[in-house]
């Protein structure tokens, strides 16, 4: 019996490590297909949103390509794959994308089952309401019908707040964002809740767009950012060192203009960053001029939040608390070195 045992222990053994090893090979799979595969929003102005043409543009979008570019200094060698928020998961464990970038929230239970990487947009919960209902605050919504998106931490945030606040309110959930906005432009429901970036960018989409508001309070803390599968550091290595390269070359003042003349620099951040000094690149498998491929193709964090989501957008959010740490914000990168 415990030969029996042994065997039985020494198989699952052996299989979780070849299920790591297995699962431990996604860079080297993304440089073999030649393509990255990214899962995106099925369609979230400023964030992850295809055009008539299928051309892809967004925060999120943008993101993947940079993680494109650090690898085949090629932004465009990305497939994107449009998932809802209840296929995205699934997508993600069976191989189908090998990262998800699509305005998910970190969270302990979502820790648990995958990785996140850096928190590439710090929002929270909200709500968006229509002018005439001459309310002012969430405090004056109990008692309201309010739509939200099925598979989203928006339903659990909203009993927490109007339970602690010992309102009412009546949860109508659709499947699909477009189709909760839809539903709320269509009168179904009082107010819409999602992601305060969510509904700046589904206003947008209403018949009468001005005729709505944005409420001020924010009901949570929704950390967004890229996943991947667990068991792949490497490949998880070159996921938050992208944000972290971008985030970087914004707070030295490197960007898509003046990257080729920094080449030149002989300030020692500068040249870690852009490879010149140093093989941290080629640490985590990719190229010495890795942030270099990013900032030439992509961009910086603050040209790419500026074109996608602020005032260089039609959303014009504030850069908040997404401002750099030094300028009062929370965007933080660890240093190349």
């Amino acid at each position: 019996m415990k030969t029996l045992m042994k065997s039985v222990a020494l198989g699952v053994t052996v299989a979780a490590l070849a299920a790591g090893a297995a699962s431990a090979q996604t860079l080297a799979q993304v440089k073999a297909r030649g393509t990255l595969q990214c899962g995106s929003n099925t369609g979230l102005a400023g964030f992850g949103q295809p055009d008539a043409q299928g051309n892809w543009t967004g925060l999120d979008v943008d993101f993947c390509r940079a993680v494109s570019a650090a690898i085949f200094n090629d932004p465009t060698k990305v497939k994107f794959v449009p998932l809802s928020a209840k296929d995205r998961f699934p997508a993600l464990q069976s191989g189908e994308i090998d990262v998800l970038s699509r305005n998910t929230t970190w969270t302990m239970s979502r820790d648990a089952a995958f990785e996140f990487g850096p928190v590439v947009y710090y929002d929270g919960q909200g709500f968006l309401v229509r002018k005439k209902m001459k309310i002012g605050s969430a405090m004056e919504l109990s008692g309201a019908s309010i739509c939200v998106q099925q598979g989203t931490t928006t339903e659990l945030n909203i009993a927490d707040y109007f339970r602690s606040k010992n309102m009412k309110y009546e949860i109508v959930a659709f499947a699909a964002l477009d189709e909760t906005s839809k539903a709320y432009d269509s009168g179904r429901c009082d107010a819409f809740s999602a992601d305060a970036s969510a509904l700046y960018a589904d206003r947008l989409r209403l018949a009468n767009p001005d005729d709505h508001v944005v409420l001020p309070e924010i009901i949570s803390k929704e950390p967004l950012g890229p996943m991947w599968r667990q068991g792949d550091s490497q490949w998880g290595d070159v996921i938050k060192w992208t944000h972290y390269a971008m985030l970087t070359a914004e707070e030295l003042g490197i960007n898509q203009a003046n990257v080729d003349e920094q080449l030149k620099s002989t300030a020692p951040d500068v040249k870690r960053l852009l490879g010149t000094e140093g093989n941290f690149g080629e640490q985590i498998g990719l190229t010495k001029d890795w942030a270099y491929r990013i900032i030439k193709h992509v961009g910086n964090y603050g040209e790419v939040f500026e074109k996608n989501v602020g005032q260089n957008s039609r959303l014009k959010i504030a850069r908040g608390v997404n401002g750099l740490w030094n300028k009062g914000g929370l965007q933080f990168a660890p240093p190349v070195r």
